[in-house]
């Protein structure tokens, strides 16, 4: 089953699907926002109902108007996110715009390490309504533990489950929240923007309550994100069910608070205090099961984020898996086991929901304002104006910088955890981004044409060991008519290298999330230069690829499909490959900026922890050889170097 191929248009199953994979994580904010809000503060109509329309106000300009309706039509052919807005503003050649995408990146997946924890603690603490002194502590470890372990199996199977439970789910909330708005309508007068404003400007320190407001629309990032998987139609569609009953839960349990009018909120989760007491464990059941799903595709985009970053060289190289035949639907584990161990960490530093709302929502601010950032850009593109730019930039700098500021005081509380882990990432991307630049400064080409007669007559060297059939370079050259230094030193310099046809294969990554494509050019006879074209999305197997073009060739009897080794030439054996990597290592480090050392450092170490070129690209072990070339970078000065003489003897 394709979700991008066949859930793209509007229809009930699309719709249906969609509610069970794009609005978990902002379907399930119910269950702490309100309370968040309130805190250990008095009652007073001033806070409820100027929290209430904040979060009404938040809902639709950040979420509906900046996401639902703008971003959505910032789409990558039909992927969204912010690595898909970047694949597609870099064409633009402007540098900058890889620093908000890493950035972005970086803080939307650090804050993925709260978001389970603070979505399954707050609904197994409802527990504690029926039995006071059960720990909830072990049971929320035990859901992530199974939820982790639960990723290489795919979710092809139970995904379809997913949408019907966040249809009930939503349901619920909409059905309670009517119940209560129905005895207390006066509620529904916090829709008027003035309680939010006076709540800010009047309410003692209510700038800081924003931290807590915020929190309703943490999602809206990852609905971004998941465009891809559903389309823009079957989102904006659903969305306005969601939405409505987001909004009823959340005046719903304002109307409950406001009984306490005078007091502090009693140790009750206002979510669960609509309920009878009756259907309390139902209840719990249901919130539960719709917090492992908004878990479940947290995880789910932070692998689709993270293979997404690996092709566009932004991440080290990382095993892949496939663990069902959805499309799309990938498993990293060294991603799956990480995002474990960091949800296990908040869980036992800060125990309970109430505590990880004080950590949540700083990070995610700045990848926000990230995608402002890109969209602005976008839009500039587009128009062709400053007028709109500035429009948009001022209006969702200032409400969303305010939102930052306001959740500024976090970072004491518990935001250090996600900047530290935001921090961390992103001098992994930055390190990759920066080594790749040095890296690409010094590589040399040189013109293929000029070692043309050589490779010629290299060929029918019989005094050289014939070393393959066909003999293949990995280029980094991305036109036909320049190879790399380090190539024509394997190839010539180092140790002479015979073959019967010899290839140049470059894999080039698309700024669009899909499609395979191959140029095929014949630079002689006997040498050819194939370029490979991958959308950002697809899984690279360049062996598979490669070969099939070979074939293709070999039908044509553009090239020979005979294995030429004397021996096995008159045997009916197809032909052999070889394919040779070069990896160039910068041998005098000294003669870069300390800065630029500093990142080289950093590149080694993480290719350390990475999977090799070979598996990345799907080849056989056996069928490749790697060799390190030595890069010198001189020193900008000569060396006063003079010839020893007699009379300078002591």
């Amino acid at each position: 089953m394709s979700s991008k191929l066949d859930h793209s248009k509007l229809t009930p199953a699309g719709v249906l699907i969609t509610m069970g994979i794009i609005f978990g994580d902002i379907g399930t904010s119910p269950l702490y926002v309100i309370k968040a809000i309130v805190g250990e503060k008095e009652i007073s109509e001033l806070l409820v109902y100027g929290g209430v329309s904040c979060v009404f106000w938040t809902l639709t300009i950040i979420t509906t108007i900046k996401y639902v309706i703008l971003a959505l039509n910032a789409d990558n052919k039909g992927e969204g996110g912010i690595f898909a807005l970047y694949a597609r503003l870099r064409k633009y050649k402007s540098k900058w715009i890889i620093y908000p995408a890493i950035i972005g990146c970086a803080t939307l997946i650090s804050d993925g390490f709260i978001t389970p924890p603070i979505s399954i603690s707050s609904a197994v603490e409802g527990l504690q309504l029926i039995n006071p002194d059960i720990q909830t502590v072990p049971i929320v470890l035990v859901i992530l533990l199974s939820l982790f372990i639960a990723q290489q199996f795919g979710t092809a199977k139970i995904g379809s489950a997913f949408g019907p439970i966040m249809l009930v789910w939503f349901g619920m909330m909409a059905f309670f929240g009517v119940m209560e708005i129905s005895k207390h309508p006066e509620i529904l007068a916090a829709i008027n923007p003035l309680y939010a404003i006076q709540l800010i400007t009047n309410y003692p320190e209510g700038i800081w309550l924003l931290g807590a407001v915020f929190l309703c629309t943490t999602g809206a990032e990852a609905l971004y994100s998941d465009l891809g998987h559903c389309g823009k139609a079957n989102i904006r569609f659903s969305w306005g069910f969601v939405k409505t009953a987001l909004l009823l839960s959340y005046f719903g349990q304002s109307a409950y608070v406001m009984q306490f009018q005078g007091k502090l909120l009693p140790d009750v989760s206002p979510f669960y205090a609509l309920m009878p007491d009756w259907f309390l464990p139902a209840g719990i059941i249901i919130a539960t099961g719709a917090t492992i799903i908004a878990s479940q595709a947290l995880i789910t985009g932070t692998f689709t984020m993270v293979n997404e970053a690996m092709k566009l060289r932004l991440w080290p190289r990382l095993k892949v898996e496939f663990p069902s035949q959805l499309k799309g639907q990938i498993y990293i584990p060294a991603i799956n086991w990480l995002l474990l161990a960091g949800c296990t960490i908040v869980v036992l530093i800060f125990r309970q929901s109430s505590n990880m709302e004080a950590a949540y929502g700083l990070a995610i601010t700045v990848d926000m304002l990230m995608t402002t950032t890109l969209l602005s850009f976008l839009i500039f593109t587009r128009f062709k104006s400053w007028l709109p730019v500035i429009f948009f930039a001022l209006v969702f700098y200032t409400i969303e910088g305010t939102f930052f500021l306001s959740n500024a005081n976090k970072f004491t509380h518990g935001g250090w955890f996600a900047f530290l882990i935001a921090i961390s990432l992103f001098l992994i991307m930055y390190a990759l981004h920066k080594a790749g630049k040095i890296r690409k400064k010094h590589v040399e080409f040189e013109k293929v044409e000029n070692y043309l007669p050589i490779i010629s007559k290299l060929k029918d060297d019989k005094t050289i060991p014939l070393k393959s059939t066909h003999l293949v370079y990995l280029s980094r050259s991305s036109r036909q008519d320049l190879v790399e230094t380090n190539i024509i030193h394997s190839m010539i310099r180092s140790t002479p290298k015979r073959a019967g046809v010899y290839w140049f294969l470059h894999v080039d990554i698309l700024d669009e999330p899909f499609g395979l494509y191959y140029e095929v050019n014949a630079l002689s006879e006997g040498c050819h230069y194939v370029k490979l074209k991958l959308g950002f999305k697809e899984p690279h197997k360049i062996n598979l690829m490669f070969r099939q073009v070979v074939s293709e060739m070999m039908e044509k009897k553009s090239v020979t499909d005979k294995n030429i080794h004397p021996s096995l030439s008159g045997f009916d054996i197809p032909a052999d490959f070889k394919f040779i990597i070069t990896n160039s290592r910068l041998t005098v480090d000294t003669f870069l900026h300390p800065f630029d050392q500093f990142f080289i450092r950093i590149y080694r170490i993480l290719k350390l922890w990475s999977v090799s070129i070979t598996e990345d690209f799907g080849l056989e072990e056996a069928d490749v050889e790697v060799e390190t070339v030595p890069i010198t970078i001189h020193a900008k000065e000569k060396l006063k170097l003079q010839p020893w003489t007699p009379s300078q003897k002591s």
